[in-house]
C-alpha cells in the first residue's frame, strides 16, 4: 500500500527538513522518501537558495512588508485566528514572528482578540507554561492511541489512530482506519516505521489490539513490536494522565479537524484532513514545551530502520529453546500455556537465581515467568 497521499510540496518540505537535521543517515533517508540522492541534493540546494518558496512549483508572494502600523498587525492576528481559531495569542504571535513580522506582546496580541471578540467573555486569562516530563531523545518512546470514532458523511465510521513522538511532540502518523483491529494497525505502523525508523519502545493503552496488564498481556501486535525490538508499554488502567501527550494531541486534532464542522464523506477525504492538519502541527504549530518552535525542529529520523522481514530469533548459549505449538510449550514434564499470540515462535528459557523460577524470553525481551513449585505462569509485559 503506498505511502499517504499528501502534495509533492508538502514531501519536499518534510525531506529537506529532516535530511538538513545533524547526524541524519541522508541515504537511507532518500530510500525512506523514495527519491534518489541526486533528487534530494537538488531539493536541499533549491531550498538553499531560494527557501520554502523555491520547493514549489510557482512562485509566492511575500506575507508581509518589514514594517506594520498597527491597524495591519490586528489584520493579520485576526486574519490567522479566524483560519485557527483554537490557537491563543502565544501561538499566534509566535507563528507570526517566525514569518518575519514584528509582533507586540502577547498581552496585547490577548487584547486584540478580546477587543474583536475572538475570545468568549467566560474565557480566563493566558495560560502560563507549566513543568512536563519528556524522554531524552526523539524516537525512545512513541505514544499512540487511537482517538474517538466518528461517523463518515457517506456512511460506515472513521477510527484516528495517532502516534506521537515523546520528547519532540512530531507525529509521525495520523491514519484514518475502518476499525481498530490488527491489520489496519500493523499496516500503518510498517509505512510509518519505513518512513521515520524503529523507536525504541511505544506507550498504548489498554484493550486490543495492543493487549492489557490483566486478561490479554500479549497480542499479535505486541509479539510482531517485540520481533522487530520495539519495546511495548502499557499506560496505567483508569489514568489517561500517562498519555497526557497524546490525548493533548488527540483534543487539538478534533478542535482543528473535527469539531463544528460537516464530517469527512468517507475516509479518503478524512485521511486528506488528517495530511494537512499533521503537515501544520508538524511544521507550523507553535508548541509552548519546545519553547514555542514546532515539533519538527527537534526531531530526528531514527538510526534504525525498518528491516526487509523479520530475522530468525537467536539465543545465548544455555537457553533452553522451546517453540510453542497450540499456544503452550512443553517443559520439565509440563505443558505450560502462553497463549495464541506467541503460536510458532521460538522462545528461550532460561533459570533464575531462585530456585524453581524460569524466565522465558522472545528474543532479548523477557515475556513470562514459569515457576514451577507452584506450577504458574507470569506474563511479563514491562
Amino acid at each position: 500500500m503506498p505511502w499517504k497521499e499528501v502534495s509533492a510540496m508538502s514531501e519536499k518540505r518534510e525531506f529537506v527538513a529532516l535530511a538538513t537535521m545533524p547526524g541524519v543517515n541522508f541515504r537511507a533517508l532518500c530510500r525512506r522518501f523514495g527519491v534518489s540522492p541526486t533528487t534530494g541534493y537538488k531539493w536541499i540546494g533549491r531550498y538553499r537558495d531560494g527557501g520554502e518558496a523555491a520547493l514549489a512549483e510557482h512562485s509566492r508572494r511575500p506575507h508581509h512588508s518589514p514594517k506594520r502600523v498597527e491597524s495591519e498587525v490586528e489584520d493579520l492576528v485576526l486574519e490567522l485566528r479566524d483560519r485557527y481559531p483554537f490557537w491563543g495569542a502565544r501561538k499566534l504571535r509566535q507563528w507570526l514572528i517566525r514569518k518575519g513580522h514584528t509582533m507586540p506582546a502577547i498581552s496585547t496580541v490577548h487584547a486584540i482578540l478580546r477587543r474583536h471578540d475572538r475570545i468568549p467573555p467566560e474565557a480566563g486569562e493566558i495560560c502560563r507554561p507549566m513543568c512536563r516530563f519528556e524522554r531524552e531523545e526523539p524516537n525512545d518512546l512513541w505514544q499512540m492511541d487511537f482517538k474517538g470514532d466518528f461517523r463518515l458523511g457517506r456512511g460506515g465510521r472513521c477510527y484516528p489512530l495517532t502516534i506521537l513522538d515523546d520528547h519532540s511532540r512530531f507525529s509521525p502518523c495520523v491514519q484514518a482506519c475502518t476499525d481498530q483491529c490488527h491489520d489496519g494497525v500493523q499496516n500503518a505502523l510498517s509505512r510509518t516505521f519505513e518512513r521515520y525508523g524503529l523507536p525504541w519502545s511505544i506507550l498504548a493503552d489498554h484493550g486490543p489490539p495492543w493487549g492489557d496488564d490483566r486478561s490479554s498481556p500479549h497480542t499479535r501486535l505486541t509479539i510482531w513490536l517485540l520481533r522487530l525490538d520495539v519495546r511495548v508499554i502499557h499506560g496505567r488502567p483508569y489514568h489517561p494522565q500517562t498519555q497526557g501527550k497524546e490525548e493533548r494531541f488527540n483534543r487539538t486534532l478534533k478542535d482543528e479537524v473535527l469539531r463544528g464542522r460537516p464530517p469527512p464523506s468517507d475516509l479518503a477525504s478524512a485521511q486528506a484532513a488528517f495530511d494537512r492538519f499533521r503537515e501544520r502541527y508538524n511544521f507550523e504549530r507553535p508548541h509552548e514545551s519546545l519553547d514555542d518552535e514546532p515539533p519538527i525542529i527537534r526531531y530526528r529520523p531514527s538510526q534504525r530502520p525498518m528491516p526487509a522481514r523479520l530475522e530468525p530469533l537467536e539465543y545465548p548459549e544455555g537457553f533452553v529453546l522451546r517453540r510453542v505449538n497450540g499456544a503452550r510449550i512443553n517443559f520439565k514434564g509440563r505443558r505450560w500455556r502462553l497463549g495464541k499470540p506467541f503460536e510458532g515462535q521460538l522462545l528461550g528459557l532460561r533459570p533464575e537465581a531462585e530456585d524453581g523460577l524460569w524466565s522465558v524470553y522472545l528474543g532479548r525481551h523477557p515475556v513470562a515467568k514459569f515457576d514451577l513449585r507452584a506450577q504458574q505462569v507470569k506474563m511479563i509485559i514491562k
